[in-house]
């Protein structure tokens, strides 16, 4: 863990502590050892900020590149141990970069809607995802952990940020691992995580509102 990535780890949980309201269901499951991908939905821009802060081990993000035109915050995101993808043709660097931490023992956190994606088009309400998340796992052997995070579309003004705790956000993690099939052939083991993922995602999201009571309209 660099010192960089120390630093902003300790004062986002400091800040998150001081600010939000944050529910959890299976949140030990993020913090299990080896090597694991984590797998979000992506309702806000903020999900991997706030993801990232809460667990307990370095998650390394695949990030847009996008995010990487300037050289301060290109270098701000490596020294978080993020790493570049292009969502146009296939990037295998990206792959060879993920499987490369996975195999030495890291987690790599993965939006696989490949962007925010809200109302139908979002995972919670079984919207598709790309398969690259399950390329990455089947190269790899690394099992991926399903996570829903809610309410971070709300945190865009000032007032969820005071220190009054007015912000909430609700997370849920799997209560399995998912495995890459070995016996089956790449693309339909591909197939099939994708298909188990989004399963797990409209899963999670009941479960959510099931334990917390967060209404339907809450989330967009």
């Amino acid at each position: 863990m660099s010192w960089v990535y120390r630093l902003g780890h300790t004062g986002a949980r400091f800040i998150l502590f001081c600010t939000m309201r944050i529910r959890k269901i299976r949140p030990e499951m993020a913090r299990r050892e080896g090597a694991y991908i984590l797998a979000t939905s992506h309702l806000s821009h903020l999900d991997p900020f706030l993801l990232g802060a809460m667990n307990v081990r370095p998650v390394d993000w695949v990030t847009r590149v996008e995010f990487f035109k300037y050289r301060f915050f290109a270098r701000l995101l490596r020294k978080l141990h993020a790493f570049e993808v292009r969502r146009s043709g296939v990037p295998v660097s990206t792959i060879r970069t993920a499987i490369t931490r996975l195999q030495n023992g890291r987690i790599v956190g993965i939006c696989p809607e490949g962007g925010v994606m809200r109302g139908k088009e979002s995972c919670v309400r079984d919207g598709d995802i790309k398969r690259g998340v399950g390329l990455i796992s089947y190269r790899s052997n690394a099992p991926v952990l399903p996570c829903v995070i809610l309410g971070a579309e709300k945190l865009n003004t000032v007032g969820p940020w005071l220190p009054a705790k007015r912000g909430r956000l609700w997370v849920a993690y799997g209560d399995r691992l998912i495995h890459p099939r070995k016996d089956l052939h790449r693309k339909a083991a591909r197939e099939e995580m994708a298909r188990e993922l989004r399963a797990e995602y409209v899963k999670l999201f009941t479960e959510l509102k099931q334990t917390f009571g967060v209404a339907e309209d809450e989330v967009p």
